[in-house]
């Protein structure tokens, strides 16, 4: 019969859709070169839109300008190497000084930078802001979490183990946070200080974690080439494997107001988006071959900000126009 499917043509076009489930689709991206970029790590949004960076091998802050394409610069004490930042409803930006041992806090107003002291072996890494104005932070090397309070300056720290790393704050207020080493995630309750540990697999490496606007939080198995998804109530774990398998490498992982989840493959050079929805990814190729994309941040208007330690450049994926 004219125009039958033969058996060779339904093959193909099962092959094409399988292709298609994965398929890079061409990103609206934009990048502009950081100054000064020596080992340029994570960005954070500011109040007025203001996207803040920390370049940790030149000891500095940096602060683009999305209106004027623009860059401004702050030096932090010698030896610091900013690692993770964030910045509060007020405009301050607070880092982690990963290479002193200490937590900071720039005025970009004046430039005055204010210092707290941890320990000088404790490699503070990344930092989250609790609904009271507090700060919590990683120690890699210390294997403790600290907490900063903000308004007395006092550090609080509770002892855990496997090198945590990425960390976020659940609606309920529990702090989540990887344990690198030991293939673990771990929730501690601030109101009894206790720490529960829940493995995801021997190996996985889980690097960078973010909460979703359902209350879920989500981290990347860099080890497994997966995004994993924990139900803070149930503590149910589902894993998602990233296009590109175990080569993928997830490192980043942040989430829009929608609950779309982006990942840095670093192995790949892309971005991919999950809509937990419709559980398809979207795959969005980096310009150039290795960005090594370590942080990324959502604004306000739902773009998507990302930094490349080894590319020394900022990006924006733009997708708020679908």
């Amino acid at each position: 019969m004219a125009g039958a499917a033969t058996p060779s043509t339904l093959a193909a076009l099962a092959l094409a859709l399988v292709v298609l489930a994965g398929n890079p689709l061409p990103g609206p991206t934009r990048e502009w070169p950081i100054p000064d970029a020596r080992f340029p790590l994570l960005p954070a949004i500011g109040p007025d839109g203001g996207v803040y960076v920390t370049v940790r091998h030149s000891d500095r802050i940096a602060r683009f300008d999305p209106a004027t394409e623009e860059f401004d610069q702050w030096p932090v004490p010698p030896g610091t190497e900013p690692h993770g930042l964030l910045v509060d409803d007020r405009g301050q930006v607070w880092f982690t000084g990963s290479g002193n041992g200490t937590l900071g806090r720039l005025n970009p107003a004046t430039g005055a930078i204010s210092t707290f002291r941890v320990a000088p072996t404790a490699y503070p890494h990344t930092p989250a802001m609790d609904p009271q104005g507090d700060i919590w932070f990683t120690q890699f090397r210390g294997n403790r979490i600290g907490r900063l309070d903000t308004a007395s300056g006092s550090i609080r720290e509770y002892p855990t183990s496997g090198q945590p790393y990425g960390i976020a704050i659940d609606s309920a207020g529990k702090v989540w946070f990887s344990q690198f080493a030991a293939g673990k995630v771990a929730r501690l309750d601030p109101a009894s200080g206790k720490i529960a540990e829940l493995p995801v697999g021997a190996g996985t490496r889980p690097r960078r974690m973010a909460a979703a606007p359902d209350g879920s939080i989500w981290a990347a198995l860099y080890g497994a080439g997966k995004l994993v998804r924990i139900d803070p109530a149930e503590r149910i774990v589902q894993e998602r494997s990233l296009p590109g398998g175990d080569e993928s490498h997830p490192y980043a992982v942040a989430i829009d107001s929608a609950g779309s989840v982006y990942a840095s493959a670093t192995g790949t050079n892309r971005i991919v988006r999950l809509d937990p929805r419709r559980g398809a990814f979207d795959v969005f190729p980096l310009p150039g071959t290795h960005a090594m994309v370590r942080g990324m941040a959502v604004d306000r208007e739902g773009r998507l900000w990302y930094v490349g330690s080894a590319s020394g450049r900022l990006g924006r994926l733009d997708l708020s126009g679908e």
